[in-house]
């Protein structure tokens, strides 16, 4: 029979192993080896049951035990050692503490999904997984972040197999109460508290209830929103039904919730705790957005309220805004009407509607003025952006350059903070045990990667193989349920005891399955794979894993495609594709691979940190020169596929680099894996003879040069002491600076803004003449330029008027191109105006040099930042 109804009940801790609850609840477990050790000290069954979630395995010891255990003065000593560890990890000052008063009092981050642990399914894919990681080096660092999301009642699907390979979803319910989350509450006269309730306004006289559930990862507290609240009706009880889930109107919900729900969260959040507000707002992709207009209308609607010009301006200044996607196709945008019929609900009801519009409406060339485009208010409500990757940087650049006509590429105001990965989430704790200094507590302060130079090469070689070992009985496992789940008999199963082998080449391909990524280019040439898995003398192995979206029927093809390929009775033993990737799975898969494959399209992977997982475990990269690769590889940490730059077709292109990586494999991986010196020679063990084979050491040299250089620059700490650096603080100077004084700043800029766009379609450049060129110029010649300029209604403080000069090409482009200021020398009247300069002709060769006229204001974070421009 069944249940018409399911509750958690929530354990009761004896009073002296009450702390257990407070090491449960807090994420930091997830990432602390001592606490999850603690756990399966308690009771190894019960945590192996519990599938190492804390949680579980409290609801699962008997009273009985409880009391045993209680009584157990080893057990009660141990716990409170713990409690005492924990206390002093969320209490002592870290990295941050010793910046000084200058860094932000604290930092709102929004995102759609966070990655922490598998116990709290609400993330997709990199993404969600970057978030988490951003939380927990926040944590480490002591960074004074608040995490801002959605509650997702089913998180992102479970993926399983049919009998034929075609994906299948299911979306298994979540119970806030069985995970390590607590519901908010406003004090109430019982004491037992009211649920914090945050309201939005709908359409129709309807409206949207969230409470609010707050996760502790480490020192940061995650505030996650939950619609399926009483009071609700059903469609709005649906609104966090799942990630990534229903279609326009849901979706828009979704993000109208998260970004202005979640404001209004961290103001109740705020109230409740004492906390500070936060000083910088950082928008982790254009799913947030919506925060900025939920920030103007709290300045718009407060006892002294701002005009729209400026509340938007005292709101960018403190605004941080995240790209992560670099294609438009990954840009969520609307119907200008959906969003128009939303805010004329009164979602934010000071506000005019017609602006909220104009936030996303893309009036660039080549745009749709009819559209809303999330990515492109993110872009005007932030001072500052970034992408994620240096390429990542150039590509964003070029991409949104219509907001910024007439500046060229490189001027278009979007950096760049290459990702990180949270090193104690994904360093396989065999690896943290060679190191104590380095992955023990305070080991944010420790860069002390070239440990690895002081392990030998047997003894590192031995712990390669002992990883790679974990990972084949793990696979065996899950291949083994996987085939179950397809229909497979028990009798028919025998073969998944053999699959893979502990001494063969072992390669890793794990992510979401867009088409971009190219899941299936390794079956380009399939008897070219096939010999390759199958080589006598140095064969390699495949472990595979990805969700295709559930709405993207191409990337499901090529699952199918590539777990048919798998199914072949021949190469079944090395290959082996897993479903429902998840964070469980790709700790164990990270450190067993050999080899990481990454091979998507050029430049269309924004950053890619699976890679990066792999490399702090001496897993070597074999990839496209993409993302984080492109700037961070260097000829010993692995290999680069070389891309087809030849206008080649879509088809072409594959072959060819199919090719390229077939080529790779066959002539320089495998064989040196072997220790080979030629790609088919002999020399080598063969496989499946543990131990017979001997260290291959240029491979050795190469996982202990990538763990030494790679270690530090792949780290979240690295990623988040760079935004704080680069974006964070001067985002929390400029934010002060605009909010003094009763934003008188503000009030300025706004004023200021309004006067230049009035004013610049009226602004030219005249004339250009130069002076003190001789008819044979050379290096070191002085050349002086003078640029008369009408600037009618504006002054020459209101400007800056520079000159350009570099390298023309043939077509007059200025390439290598240095800028210059030119002074104000002469009033000439009637709105006319000198500026001259002196620059030194510093190259041989085809010299160039324009002059143009960029808005100037102190409050500025770059002379690009108003799109405006007028060149001579």
């Amino acid at each position: 029979m069944k249940a018409i109804r399911r509750i958690t009940v929530r354990t009761v801790l004896p009073e002296s192993i009450r702390p257990l609850a407070r090491l449960a609840t807090n994420l930091r477990w997830s990432w602390h080896r001592p606490t999850r050790e603690l756990f399966e000290w308690l009771n190894a069954d019960l945590w192996a049951e519990s599938d190492s979630d804390p949680v579980t395995f409290l609801s699962l010891v008997s009273r009985e035990e409880l009391q045993r255990l209680a009584a157990d003065q080893d057990v009660v000593k141990r716990v409170h050692a713990a409690a005492a560890d924990l206390d002093q990890y969320l209490e002592q000052p870290r990295w941050y503490q010793s910046l000084g008063d200058g860094a932000p009092s604290c930092i709102a981050y929004f995102s759609p999904e966070f990655g922490i642990t598998e116990v709290l399914p609400q993330y997709s894919g990199g993404l969600g997984i970057l978030a988490g990681d951003h939380l927990k080096a926040a944590s480490d660092l002591g960074v004074p972040l608040i995490g801002v999301g959605l509650l997702y009642q089913a998180g992102y699907f479970k993926q399983s197999l049919s009998r034929d390979a075609w994906q299948q979803e299911t979306y298994p319910v979540l119970d806030p109460d069985g995970l390590p989350l607590t519901l908010l509450r406003e004090p109430s006269p019982d004491g037992n508290g009211t649920p914090l309730q945050i309201a939005l306004p709908l359409p129709d006289g309807r409206r949207l209830l969230a409470h609010v559930w707050r996760a502790d990862v480490g020192r940061v507290p995650l505030l996650l929103l939950d619609s399926d609240v009483p009071g609700n009706d059903d469609a709005a009880r649906s609104i966090t039904d799942r990630l990534y889930g229903g279609g326009g109107d849901h979706r828009l919900q979704q993000e109208l919730l998260l970004g202005m729900g979640g404001v209004k969260a961290l103001r109740a959040f705020q109230k409740l705790t004492g906390g500070p507000a936060p000083e910088v707002f950082h928008t982790n992709e254009g799913h947030a957005g919506f925060l900025g207009v939920e920030r103007i209308q709290e300045m718009m609607s407060a006892a002294n309220p701002l005009t729209w010009e400026e509340a938007l301006a005292a709101g960018r200044a403190s605004t941080v805004f995240t790209t992560h996607t670099p294609v438009p196709a990954g840009i969520d945008r609307f119907e200008t009407s959906q969003i128009q019929h939303f805010f004329e609900a009164g979602l934010a009801p000071d506000v005019p509607v017609a602006k909220i519009l104009d936030l996303g409406r893309e009036d660039f060339v080549d745009g749709n003025p009819f559209v809303f485009n999330m990515a492109v208010m993110g872009l005007r409500l932030a001072q500052r952006a970034n992408g994620v990757a240096k390429l990542h940087g150039v590509v964003s650049r070029g991409m949104f350059s219509a907001l910024w006509p007439g500046f060229d590429h490189s001027e278009v105001p979007i950096t760049s903070v290459t990702n990180g990965v949270h090193v104690p989430t994904w360093v396989d704790p065999r690896i943290a045990q060679l190191s104590p200094d380095l992955f023990g507590a305070g080991a944010e302060a420790k860069e002390d990667w070239d440990f690895a130079y002081r392990i030998s090469d047997e003894d590192l070689w031995a712990l390669r193989r002992e990883m790679r070992m974990s990972l084949v009985e793990d696979v065996r496992r899950r291949l083994r349920s996987a085939w179950k789940k397809r229909g497979a008999a028990d009798a028919e199963l025998a073969w998944t005891d053999s699959v893979l082998d502990p001494d063969v080449l072992t390669i890793g391909f794990a992510r979401r399955v867009p088409t971009y990524k190219r899941l299936t280019l390794m079956l380009r040439d399939p008897a070219r794979l096939k010999a390759l898995l199958l080589h006598k003398t140095h064969p390699i192995q495949l472990v595979i894993a990805g969700k295709s979206h559930p709405a993207d029927d191409a990337g499901k093809k090529m699952i199918q495609d590539l777990v048919r390929f798998t199914d072949d009775p021949e190469v079944r033993h090395r290959i082996a594709f897993l479903p429902n990737y998840d964070i469980a799975m790709a700790r164990t898969l990270f450190p067993g691979t050999d080899v990481w494959l990454n091979n998507p399209l050029r430049p269309l992977e924004a950053c890619g940190t699976s890679g990066m997982k792999a490399a702090l475990n001496g897993s070597l990269n074999l990839s496209v020169m993409d993302g984080w690769w492109d700037e961070m590889y260097d000829g010993e940490n692995g290999w680069a596929i070389p891309t087809a730059n030849n206008d080649a077709s879509p088809e072409e292109r594959d072959d060819i680099e199919a090719a390229a990586l077939y080529e790779l494999l066959e002539t320089q991986v495998a064989p040196k894996f072997y220790g080979l010196t030629v790609s088919h020679g002999a020399g080598a063990a063969g496989p499946s003879q543990p131990g017979a084979q001997k260290v291959p050491t240029h491979w050795v040299s190469m996982i202990k040069h990538t763990m030494s250089h790679l270690g530090p620059a792949v780290s979240a700490d690295r990623m988040l002491k760079d935004y704080v650096n680069v974006l964070y603080r001067p985002a929390a100077i400029a934010g002060r600076q605009a909010n003094a004084d009763n934003y008188a700043q503000a009030k300025t800029l706004a004023a200021w803004t309004s006067r230049i766009r009035a004013a610049w379609p009226q602004i030219q450049v005249e004339n250009v003449d130069s002076v003190g060129v001789s008819e044979d110029p050379q290096i070191g010649d002085l050349l002086q330029v003078n640029a008369y300029v009408a600037l009618n209604d504006l002054t020459p403080e209101d400007v800056c008027v520079e000159v350009a000069y570099g390298r023309a090409e043939d077509n007059d482009e200025l390439v290598d191109v240095t800028v210059a200021e030119l002074k104000a020398a002469e009033d000439l009247g009637k709105g006319r105006h000198l500026f001259s300069g002196t620059l030194v002709i510093d190259r041989s060769g085809s010299f160039g040099y324009t002059v143009r006229i960029l808005p100037k204001h102190t409050a500025l974070a770059s002379m690009a930042e108003l799109g405006l421009i007028v060149n001579a």
